[in-house]
This record gives C-alpha cells, sequence and structure tokens, in this order.
C-alpha cells in the first residue's frame, strides 16, 4: 500500500537546527543517520545525536491519517453526547431548573486538575512513552461514560423495582455518565496533540493538524447524522432493546477502533533520564524539542543555539492550519524544561494573564462572548426542537404519544446539528476567499452577527424548514471560535516580535501557549457560566426559547465588544 510506505518521505532526516518557520541546515546537512528497519522505531538512534537538536522524521500520509483519526472517533462521541444529553437527562426525571448543572461540574475539575495532568505528561516515564498511557486512560474514561451515559436508564430499569428510587438512581448513574465523559474528552485534546508535535517534524505538524481539523468535522457530521436515524423501529433497535443502545454501539464501536489506530499509529519515544545530570553532552532531539522556550503550541519558534544568524527570514507560512497549533495549548505545552514546572504555579499563571496587554485580555472577554452564545445554544438546541418546534413532552410517559413527538424533533434536531457541522467545514474555505477583503476583525465581527441574527430568527419563528436553514449559520460561529482569535494571538506576536527587532533589543517576546492557555480558560469559564445561570433562567421563563434568545442576546454584545476593543490587524 503506497498510502503507508515509509519512503523517502519519512526517513529521518540530516540533523537541522530549527528556525522560526522553515528549518535550514548549515554545516549539520553532512550528518545523516542509517534506517534500516522499516518498521522500526525512528526514535532508536536519536540519542546518539551530539550536534545539536534533530527534527524528527517525515511522516507518510497514510500515518498522519491513521494518527488523526482518533479526532474522527472523538468528534463522533462529542456529537452524541452535545445531542442527547439534555433530552436523556429529562427523560429520567431530572427537574427542569437542574438540567443545565450537568455541565458545571467538568469545567470545575478542568481548572483543578489540568496543570496536574499537563505536568504529569510531560513527566510520564512509561516504557510506552509519554503521551500515550494518558491518552490510553482518558480513552477508557471516555467509553465509561458515555456507557453510563446511554445505558443507565435501562440498567437501572432492570435491576430497581421502585419508581422513586429507580428515578433518583437513573440521574445519578446517567448524570455520572455525562461528567466522566465530558471531562476525558475534553483533556484528551492535549496529549493528542502533543503526541502529534513529539513524534512529527515542523512541516508534518502543519499536515497533521490539517487531517485533524479534516476529521474532527468529518466526525462531527457523522455523530450527528447517526443521532438523526430513527433507530427505534429498526431491526437493530429491536434486536439491542432502544434507540440510545443503537447509538451507543455506533459509537462504542467507532472510538475503540480509531482509538486503537491511534495509539499504534506512529512509535513514540520513551522519556529516558535527563542526561544533563549526568553526562555534559547536549541532549537528546526529542527533548530539545519538547523543551523549546515556547512549547510545543508555540506559533514562534525560538532558535536554540546562536549559531543560526538573526537575519534569517521566516519562511513558514501562515495559514489558518497554523492555528490548530495554538489551539491545542495544554498546561504541557505552558511549561517547557523541568526548572519552568517548579517556577510555574496557578499564582504565577493567574499573575501572567493578569499582566496581559489590553488587546489580549479584551481578545479574551470577546472569546468568552462568543463561546457563551454558541454553548448556550448548541447543548440545548436538541431538547428546544423537541420541545418548542415539534411541541412535545420529555416528562411525558415513554410510550406517549407527545414524547414520540418530542423524540421526533431530537432526531430532526440532530439534522439540524449535522448541517452546523459541514457549514462549519465549508466557511473555512469561505474565510480564505474574505480575508484579504474584510481582515481578521471584519471576520470576526461578521462571525458573532451571523450568529447572533440567525439565532435571533430562530426563537422569534420556531419553524421546522426555516430553524434548518438557520442551522448553517451556526458553522459560521463555530468556525469563527476556532480559527481567528489565534489568528488574531499570532499577528500581536508578529508584531511584537518586530518591534523587538526594530529596537535591536534582547528582550524574550511574550509566550503564546500562556496567551492561547487563557483563551481556552475562557471555554471552561463559558461552560461554568452556561451551566450555573441557563437552567434557572429557563425555569424562571418558563419555557426552553430563552436558550437560543441568550444566545443571540451575547452573539450581539460580542459584537459590539468587538467593534469597540478588538484591535485592528493590517
Amino acid at each position: 500500500m503506497t498510502l503507508l510506505s515509509e519512503d523517502q518521505s519519512v526517513r529521518p532526516q540530516a540533523c537541522r537546527l530549527p528556525e522560526p518557520g522553515k528549518h535550514i541546515s548549515t554545516s549539520l546537512h553532512q550528518h545523516t543517520t542509517d534506517y534500516t528497519g522499516s518498521k522500526e522505531d525512528y526514535m532508536d538512534s536519536v540519542d546518539s545525536a551530539v550536534f545539536g537538536a534533530v527534527e524528527p522524521p517525515r511522516r507518510s500520509r497514510g500515518r498522519l491519517i491513521l494518527h488523526g483519526l482518533v479526532m474522527f472517533g472523538r468528534e463522533f462521541c462529542y456529537a452524541v453526547e452535545a445531542a442527547f444529553v439534555t433530552p436523556v437527562l429529562l427523560s429520567v426525571g431530572l427537574p427542569r431548573s437542574m438540567y443545565s448543572l450537568v455541565w458545571l461540574i467538568s469545567p470545575i475539575l478542568g481548572f483543578l486538575l489540568q496543570p496536574i495532568i499537563g505536568s504529569a505528561s510531560d513527566c510520564c516515564q512509561s516504557t510506552w512513552g509519554r503521551r500515550r498511557p494518558y491518552i490510553l486512560a482518558l480513552g477508557i474514561l471516555m467509553l465509561l461514560g458515555i456507557t453510563l451515559f446511554l445505558n443507565g436508564d435501562a440498567v437501572i430499569s432492570a435491576l430497581v423495582s421502585d419508581r422513586s428510587l429507580k428515578r433518583i438512581w437513573a440521574i445519578v448513574v446517567v448524570m455520572v455518565g455525562v461528567v466522566l465523559f465530558d471531562f476525558a474528552a475534553d483533556f484528551i485534546d492535549g496529549p493528542i496533540k502533543a503526541y502529534l508535535f513529539d513524534v512529527c517534524s515542523h512541516q508534518d505538524k502543519e499536515r497533521g493538524l490539517h487531517y485533524h481539523a479534516l476529521l474532527t468535522g468529518l466526525g462531527g457530521a457523522c455523530g450527528y447524522l447517526v443521532g438523526a436515524m430513527d433507530w427505534g423501529h429498526s431491526v437493530l433497535g429491536q434486536l439491542l432493546g432502544s434507540e440510545y443502545q443503537v447509538i451507543y454501539f455506533f459509537s462504542a464501536l467507532t472510538w475503540g477502533i480509531f482509538l486503537t489506530v491511534h495509539l499504534f499509529s506512529i512509535p513514540e519515544q520513551p522519556l529516558g533520564k535527563d542526561p544533563s545530570a549526568s553526562d555534559p553532552s547536549p541532549p537528546s532531539a526529542l527533548r530539545l524539542l519538547g523543551s523549546n522556550g515556547n512549547g510545543y503550541g508555540a506559533l514562534a519558534k525560538e532558535p536554540v543555539s546562536p549559531v543560526v544568524p538573526a537575519s534569517v527570514p521566516d519562511l513558514r507560512p501562515r495559514s489558518f492550519s497554523a492555528l490548530g497549533e495554538a489551539n491545542s495549548v495544554t498546561s504541557s505545552a505552558k511549561q517547557p524544561n523541568k526548572e519552568a514546572q517548579k517556577k510555574m504555579t496557578f499564582r504565577s499563571l493567574m499573575k501572567a494573564v493578569i499582566n496581559m496587554p489590553s488587546h489580549y485580555r479584551c481578545l479574551c472577554v470577546s472569546h468568552l462572548f462568543g463561546w457563551t452564545a454558541f454553548l448556550c445554544n448548541m447543548l440545548f438546541f436538541t431538547d428546544f426542537m423537541g420541545q418548542i418546534v415539534y411541541k412535545g413532552n420529555p416528562y411525558a410517559d415513554h410510550n406517549s404519544t407527545a414524547y414520540a413527538t418530542y423524540e421526533r424533533g431530537v432526531e430532526v434536531g440532530c439534522w439540524g446539528l449535522c448541517i452546523n457541522a459541514v457549514s462549519s467545514a465549508l466557511y473555512s474555505y469561505v474565510q480564505r476567499v474574505l480575508l484579504p477583503y474584510i481582515g481578521l476583525k471584519g471576520l470576526y465581527f461578521m462571525g458573532y452577527f451571523v450568529f447572533g441574527m440567525g439565532t435571533s430568527l430562530i426563537g422569534l419563528f420556531p419553524n421546522i424548514i426555516a430553524t434548518l436553514v438557520l442551522c448553517s449559520v451556526f458553522g459560521v460561529m463555530s468556525s469563527t471560535l476556532y480559527t481567528i482569535p489565534f489568528n488574531l494571538i499570532a499577528e500581536y506576536q508578529r508584531e511584537e516580535e518586530e518591534q523587538i527587532k526594530l529596537r535591536g533589543s534582547n528582550e524574550t517576546p511574550r509566550g503564546t501557549g500562556v496567551d492561547c492557555a487563557a483563551l481556552t480558560c475562557m471555554v471552561q469559564l463559558a461552560q461554568i457560566i452556561v451551566g450555573a445561570g441557563l437552567g434557572a433562567l429557563v425555569n424562571v421563563a418558563g419555557s426552553v426559547i430563552v436558550v437560543v434568545l441568550s444566545a443571540s442576546t451575547m452573539s450581539l454584545f460580542g459584537c459590539i465588544f468587538i467593534a469597540l476593543f478588538i484591535r485592528y490587524v493590517e
């Protein structure tokens, strides 16, 4: 198979000194590494590199696709969760005033445990590598969570006969499953990206992230598509028991296969002893690459040797695919070496965020507005379709017409979310066309404005056809949130580097990792706000129509904030 062939493009390359963007080799071009076993670990001879940093070998397209398939499985399961969490919780009897609190626990755990997990991943000395043990553990937690989430009601119904006791236990089991899945699915993205950065050359990171983004969109579309099918009256539905069991079967099968393929896609070098403690020779390639001053997720790469002339230009093209590298920054990327790990605490991290330049803080605030609006709509959209558009009742008996109508609305809502996933992928290409004409700030404003107007129309005129058509604006917002803010950070960083060069100063530019981490924290903060407030708001209003109206309001506030406070970039 030519797709997976270990040809010239995936053999170890000459030892090269990394520079900003494209790597250029000078006198080290003569040094090459012999590679005899086509299926052997490419890092077997890396410790013999004594001439500085050695870039990992080029990877074939097939290897990168196999590595990225885990994102297809993760997004497939994410789509199932987003579509069915609220309907499942309401169907087991969770009170309406509490149904948004399930989204509150996971982001709080994220704030507390993310630095610990990231630091532990950096220092893991497993013979299987640094990242894969954590990916496997989190993958098993995801599988356990989705098992409890989609099967909890059926299992409790089979084990408990008392009606009131059955309701309590069903709510507890389903909520535990949701929290476990959400926690693991949020955290697994960091080790996956760090794994990619560890084993790929600089050029292959771009290609790998492109495949990750492509497979993420396809996985989400397929997940929503499976949720949109009426499995209850199918042969599989009758065989497995219910529609939720069929969806669980597809989710568990997809995730299990693609996680296994991912773990065996590219060999990972175990973290050995620190050579600086006992050996004065330069450290190995992996450790030098891993301890780059800007971290794995940095867009700007610092040279590791003073031999490289400062006048060499940045030859790496700036593209939207590079934004995924910034987006995937985790705490493991924010802590470049052991000395920094000892110094970096939660307090020092908060101090760095507080001391951000004002335009970075404004970007964080606008990102918070955007994610709050987006999550208000996305997490409860299928419930909105079932209750408002189709006028069903999730609290009705499961064999009643009202409940069947609600389930039909949830299925159609999945079709709408599938339209969202497809439009998100398409809009990412439209952004490239519009960028030269309206700039980054114009794209940022337009994404929020289109989403705000679309959701307001859905809330005011909840018609089936109109709602499905307007679901395309969800994809516009999704693509905007995943690209534009990180592109703005990259441009801010570039401006600062140019100013430092013009001044002839030796000061170090701001770390991209901390800035991107601050943006990522806004996602968790938005989830906390939605989880804490939206359920109470729905209870006060007496209708879930307030969900899409809240999303529209937050988005339009974000438009105003972008117009007034986001700094324009040429």
